[in-house]
Formats: C-alpha cells, structure tokens, sequence
C-alpha cells in the first residue's frame, strides 16, 4: 500500500517534470507557453462569470422563497405511486441547477436522516449518478458562445431523470 501512496503523491510532479523535459527536446518556451494558457483561461473566467452570479443568484432565490417546498407538495401524489421518498426531492429539483446547492441539500439529507438509512444513501446515489445539468450547459456554452441549447437540455434532463429514477430503484431493490 505504501508504494501506491509514493506513485499517487509522485505522478503530479512527475508528469510536470515530463512535460518541461518534453519541451525543453522540442525547443518550445515553457514559461511563454504556460502564460499564454493562463491568460486564455482568465478569458473565460471574465466570459463565464456574469453566467455564474446569474445561477448562484437564481438558486439562492429558489432555497430561501420556500418554492421548493410548493413544489415537492404539488408533486408528492406522483412521487408516492412511484416510491419515491419526498425527502430527497429538493435534492433532486436542485441537482440539475447547482452542485453546490446541492451538495448542501445532500449533507442536510445526511445529517437529518443519517448515512445508513435508505434516504441518505438515495441522495447520495443521486450525487454520484447526475449532472448540474443547467450549470453546466450554462458554462460551456456561453464560453464557446452557443446560443441554441435546446436539443441539448433535452436529452441533458431526460439523462438526469433517469439517473435518479435508476438511483431510487436500485437502492430500493439493493436494500
């Protein structure tokens, strides 16, 4: 075990070592080279960011306005015929919003309901098997400036439903 732990705490420094060798072979300016690219992602930060405060501000809104509250109340006749806790539905109307509002809402499920209990361990089936679909399509495709993403969100919602309908029925059969 300890020669995985000296090969993992080893390959970062390794691989950069590789790298400068490599270029320092093909006569390339590494320190040119690495500025270039840092200066190509502040770009895309400055690109990203007004998207970003956009998301945190819609997602904060959303926790404090007790919508999500509302809405899981609406929905709680379909969730029951399908055996879906209600617990984790907050969880599950914010994972394709926001990782981070998510993981918020996940770690509330844990401390509430425990690691242990079949809600717990369906969020956090849910964490690991979905996507913050909106985040995500929001941020790659404002930096590369794509403005048509409906097809996209689409097929991106349809995949996150049936990662958590999959989650909550594997863990009900695996329980």
């Amino acid at each position: 075990m300890n020669i995985i732990n000296y090969l993992s705490a080893a390959a970062v420094p390794l691989v950069i070592l590789i790298i400068v060798i490599y270029a320092l072979i093909e006569k390339n300016k590494v320190y040119d080279t690495f500025l270039d690219g840092a200066k190509e992602g502040l770009e895309v930060v400055i690109n990203i960011f007004p998207t970003l405060i956009g998301i945190f501000l819609a997602v904060g809104a959303l926790r404090a306005s007790g919508i999500l509250d509302l809405i899981v109340n609406i929905i709680k006749p379909i969730i029951n015929i399908l055996k879906i806790p209600a617990e984790i539905m907050p969880l599950a109307i914010l994972r394709p919003i926001s990782g981070s509002a998510s993981m918020a809402v996940a770690t509330d499920i844990m401390a509430k309901y425990g690691v242990d209990n079949i809600i717990g361990i369906i969020a956090s089936t849910i964490m690991g098997s979905t996507e913050t679909t909106f985040y995500t399509i929001a941020l790659y495709t404002s930096a590369v400036g794509i403005k048509k993403i409906r097809f996209v969100l689409v097929a991106a919602l349809i995949a996150d439903v049936a990662g958590m309908l999959t989650s909550v029925a594997i863990c009900r059969i695996m329980s």
